[in-house]
């Protein structure tokens, strides 16, 4: 799934920006800026651990 960018889990957040502003500034290296998607905004990370995080946000 790693070699292929498949995230191995999602998490659901309120503020997807927000997470994303306060995970990189704890040095999260993200894989892509989040792109609002139609009815979700979503942000992928490397765990480190060999495995890609996505959160993600509901739009209204």
């Amino acid at each position: 799934m790693y070699a292929e960018g498949i995230p191995a889990t999602i998490f659901g957040v309120q503020d997807v920006q927000k997470e994303n502003e306060r995970l990189v500034k704890l040095r999260v290296k993200f894989t892509m800026e989040p792109p609002e998607m139609g009815e979700v905004t979503i942000a992928v990370f490397d765990d480190t651990c060999g495995n890609f995080i996505q959160i993600a946000q509901q739009n209204s």
